[in-house]
């Protein structure tokens, strides 16, 4: 069968692979959807996991079907609907989910597979790991309704940031995006406005929307929040430079270099700023909200493609005009 492969820098394959057969502890998942993260294609472009050359499979935002167990398995059975948990395939090592069907060793072990709800269709479920991650970034936020929030970054996590916010009652979302399909995409989810930070005065007109505040001297523009799932390097000293008094900034995005900031400028306003990365908790609650989000959940999928196109979806993914690109399975 085939499985999508790093060999080296900007060299990934579809290998021919064996399958295996499965242990007393394993599970067979036959794959129906996987999504490409923007995280495979800096996998990609560094060579592999830990370092270039090593052979890295990917894929680890997945849904599928159980059609084997092993004989010590007890919670699940042939047939069930799941979600794989992404910290244990696709970053990482020769187990990943872009392949027809995937062993997964010791499946019982901490949460690996979680039950797809009734009626929720494969492609939705899939989006599980990454809103999870988007999740995790808005708990790290601490944001309550009435709070005023933004968002930098209307990828695939920002965008489930927005919806995050939106469902729980954090209606004063601004989004900053370059791509206006992307801005498009936060507006339609219950952005407030979507800014693209190059055409506009971006601390003016959010002074429009969110206000100011006195802080020690000087004006802050009034977000109580910030959530970076951009990555541009300038985000942190442009909002350390219009933050308002103990405001909170939360960084999801991940920085390869080292990056200078106002530390001095920060001193003024209290602000805490924080990080958050993967889901500790957030699947099983995602995989929750699923079945009354169904509709909201599927717009974040903007194309899908049989799996023998992944080659092609992977610089589909590369696009701004892309948000989820989902890989289908014809199984």
């Amino acid at each position: 069968m085939k499985l999508l492969t790093i060999h080296d820098v900007g060299d990934v394959r579809l290998d021919e692979v064996e399958r295996g057969e499965p242990g007393p502890k394993d599970v067979v998942v036959r794959m129906k959807a996987c999504g490409i993260c923007g995280s495979d294609l800096s996998y990609i472009k560094m060579g592999g996991i830990p370092m270039a050359g090593t052979k890295t499979a990917l894929g680890h935002e997945a849904s599928g079907e159980v059609i084997e167990v092993g004989s010590e398995v007890s919670g699940h059975a042939v047939g069930q609907r799941v979600v794989i948990n992404g910290m244990f395939v696709g970053s990482g090592g020769m187990e990943g989910a872009f392949t027809p069907e995937l062993v997964l060793k010791d499946a019982e072990a901490m949460g690996k597979l979680l039950p797809i709800p009734e009626g929720v269709p494969y492609d939705v479920a899939a989006l599980c790991e990454p809103l999870a991650v988007s999740m995790h970034g808005v708990n790290r936020a601490n944001v309550k309704p009435g709070d005023k929030v933004v968002v930098f970054g209307c990828g695939p996590i920002g965008l489930g940031m927005v919806l995050w916010l939106v469902d729980r009652g954090v209606t004063d979302v601004v989004a900053i995006d370059l791509a206006p399909e992307r801005r498009e995409r936060a507006m339609a989810l219950g952005a407030r406005a979507a800014l693209d930070p190059t055409s506009c005065d971006l601390r003016d007109e959010l002074a429009k929307l969110h206000g100011e505040v006195p802080s020690y001297g000087r004006v802050g523009v009034g977000t109580d929040a910030w959530i970076d799932a951009a990555g541009a390097p300038s985000i942190l000293s442009d909002v350390i430079m219009m933050a308002k008094f103990q405001c909170r900034m939360v960084i999801t995005a991940a920085y390869m270099k080292p990056i200078e900031f106002p530390v001095g400028r920060m001193l003024t306003s209290e602000m805490t700023i924080t990080t958050a990365v993967g889901y500790p908790t957030e699947m099983p609650e995602v995989l929750a909200a699923m079945p009354r989000l169904q509709g909201k959940l599927a717009s974040l999928i903007s194309h899908r493609m049989p799996f023998d196109e992944v080659l092609d979806g992977l610089k589909v993914a590369a696009t701004p005009q892309s948000a989820k690109v989902m890989i289908e399975f014809a199984n």
